[in-house]
This record gives structure tokens, sequence and C-alpha cells, in this order.
């Protein structure tokens, strides 16, 4: 099963980079030929095109969840989604872009969609790289939620 792991976000604004962190530290430990771990600044079309040709995509990314704790770690389906928004104006949300690729006929669709967010309160435009404290916590969690959703025995300590 070919799967992709994207860490996804803007490694510049802070705690907005926290899955490109996640998908980085991931590189460490693991090495097979069949999962891509790679990182996304984008969203929408653009991620569209990283994930065809993949059987499985597992993004991780930073999230806002009204009910949960920042630096909460929580796993879901992009099919279990009601609806999600693009932030850009001039671009569509990935179930959007899913839709309309469905729509043209696009066969090579990963079957499963996991996304692995970190919860934020709200994302902070201030420029940095250095993610703050609560978000850093969460980053062995996301790893290990990330190296179950591949289907690999990896045995780490974080």
């Amino acid at each position: 099963m070919k799967t992709i792991v994207l860490g996804v976000g803007n490694p510049i604004l802070r705690d907005d980079g926290v899955g490109i962190h996640v998908a980085n530290q991931l590189k460490q430990y693991v090495n097979d030929s069949d999962i891509t771990i790679d990182e996304a600044t984008t969203g929408g079309m653009n991620l569209l095109d990283l994930i065809i040709g993949y059987d499985k995509a597992i993004l991780i990314d930073a999230i806002n969840i009204k009910d949960a704790k920042v630096g909460e770690v929580r796993r879901f389906l992009l099919s279990e989604l009601s609806s999600v928004h693009s932030d850009n104006p001039h671009d569509v949300s990935l179930q959007e872009a899913l839709i309309l690729a469905k729509k043209l006929g696009e066969k090579n669709i990963p079957s499963e969609i996991v996304i692995i967010g970190i919860v934020l309160k709200k994302i902070p435009y201030i420029f940095g790289e250095k993610l703050s404290p609560k978000i850093a916590r969460s980053i062995p969690k996301a790893m290990k939620m990330a190296l179950n959703e591949i289907n690999k025995d990896i045995k780490i300590s974080i």
C-alpha cells in the first residue's frame, strides 16, 4: 500500500507549522519505499495534486476545535468532516477539490484520508519558526499516531 504522510502548515507562522515539524521528525523513523513523508505549505487543489496516486494519505496539521484543549491531538477521517472551508479565498478546500476531481473522472484518489490534528485555538499570525511549548509537547503523540496509521511496528522512545 502506497502511503503519503504530509505535514501541512506554514513553517514561518510558529504553531501553524506544527504539521511540518512532525513530518520532519517522522523521517528519522520511517525508511520504507512505499511510504512518502513530505511537507505541504498549501491546501485545496494543490494539496490534492500531492496525494493523487497514493492508496492512503495522512495529513498532519494544526486544527481549531472549540471543545478541545490547546495541544490536544485528534485523529479523524476527512470523510467524517461535515465541511472544511479553505482559508484562501482563491482556492477551494481539499473536500471540494476531491469532489471536483471525482466528477472529472480522477481514479487515483487515496481510498483513505486521515487527519491528525494538533489543536490550536487560533492560527497565530506571528512570524517565527519556533513552536510554543504546549504545541511542541504534542509532537510525540502526533508522531505515534502517524506511525500507527502507516501500520509500522516501529518502536520509538520519545
